[in-house]
């Protein structure tokens, strides 16, 4: 216990200083944000940092910095937890160090890697089924990102459904539908998008079926001269079969690739497109879907996985494995008009399930139940 007299509270927070965030680094920064509130008047908080964050962008935290090259988790994190240990222990973003408080809590946020290991490297697949089933059985208490989580969790590493909470995430809510068209025109231009678009966004990678995309894309392009198909998205793992696909189908010029897009280019980039296509593979929980919903495009998503959870009514699911199916999706978003705004109306209904404040305030509640 805290000299204060109030326990000491440790946040893993080395995952949420990122130049260019992707969902677990977005996750950890906008839900510790949200938690500090709500957490300052019960525990003393002290978040770990790889590197000095900048000044005031965690107030009222007590901040530790602890550098290491390598192994940052399971070695120097491990020798802060055996010198210096909290009296509880949080990993939002990442697996827990093997030196850890007796009470611990820890968000899993998918099991992708043991549906479809094809699209994980060997090494890196071996490491995420051991981390993530030592996590699972070791932590005091597990966050999972959606039910389909927690329900993966039992069935595939037989843990308890009462260790579980299910603890949706929250999304950007800075995002909204650009209008102006100076700015829709400004935006796609600086990524060269020529016109029309159909949208994708996440990292270019297999788990994202992007192959199959393209094929669907594929046969609408001839009889749609004008549209292009925008993969948006840092590269990943085996893109290049990705990108040899496009020049097997002579897709060349209507299938670009952009790379990352910058957080001010989102909102404008998410706005301008005719669909916004997620036919991922599996997702643990999928924050893209919640920003087009937020943008007000109208959503193609699979129908596996925890996507129809997240989705709710506002997008058309379609099966992920069936390129005809996707094709047939994109073909009616793109020319049933009712429907597009339908989904935009439901899309934007379904964004009020999610907050990050409504994510702290369970996380919250978890943790004082961990005391």
């Amino acid at each position: 216990m805290a000299a204060s007299g109030r326990p000491t509270l440790g946040i893993d927070a080395s995952r949420a200083l990122s130049a260019a965030p992707t969902g677990t680094e977005g996750y950890s920064y906008h839900l510790i944000h949200a938690l500090l509130p709500l957490l300052q008047a019960r525990y003393r908080v002290r978040l770990y940092f790889r590197t000095l964050p900048a000044s005031g962008v965690f107030p009222n935290a007590e901040v530790r910095v602890i550098p290491f090259p390598r192994l940052w988790t399971h070695l120097r994190l491990s020798w802060e937890m055996a010198w210096r240990p909290p009296d509880l222990l949080f990993v939002p973003a990442h697996v827990l160090p093997l030196i850890r408080p007796r009470r611990t809590l820890v968000t899993i946020h998918d099991l992708g890697y043991r549906y479809f290991p094809e699209a994980h490297p060997l090494g890196q697949r071996l490491y995420l089924d051991w981390s993530t089933r030592r996590n699972a059985r070791v932590a005091t208490h597990i966050l999972a990102d959606s039910q389909a989580t927690r329900d993966a969790l039992v069935r595939e590493y037989g843990i308890a459904a009462s260790k579980i909470t299910v603890a949706y995430p929250g999304y950007d809510s800075d995002l909204a539908p650009v209008r102006d068209p100076v700015r829709l025109a400004a935006v796609q231009a600086r990524y060269g998008i020529p016109g029309p678009y159909i949208l994708f966004m996440g990292r270019v990678q297999p788990r994202k079926n992007l192959a199959r995309l393209i094929e669907a894309f594929a046969r609408l392009a001839s009889t749609r001269p004008n549209l292009s198909l925008v993969l948006a998205g840092p590269t990943g793992w085996l893109a290049e079969p990705i990108r040899a696909r496009v020049h097997a189908l002579g897709l060349e010029g209507r299938v670009l690739f952009p790379g990352y897009i910058a957080a001010a280019d989102k909102a404008a980039l998410l706005s301008g497109a005719q669909v916004f296509a997620y036919p991922s593979l599996y997702e643990g929980f999928g924050f893209p879907v919640l920003e087009a919903q937020a943008c007000g495009v109208p959503l193609l998503a699979s129908n596996t996985s925890s996507l129809p959870e997240v989705v709710g009514d506002g997008g058309l699911l379609v099966d992920p494995l069936d390129e005809v199916a996707i094709a047939d999706g994109l073909t009616r978003l793109l020319d049933d008009e009712m429907l597009r705004r339908t989904l935009v109306a439901l899309g934007a209904a379904n964004l009020r399930r999610f907050s990050w404040e409504t994510t702290a305030k369970t996380v919250s509640e978890v943790l004082a139940g961990l005391e």
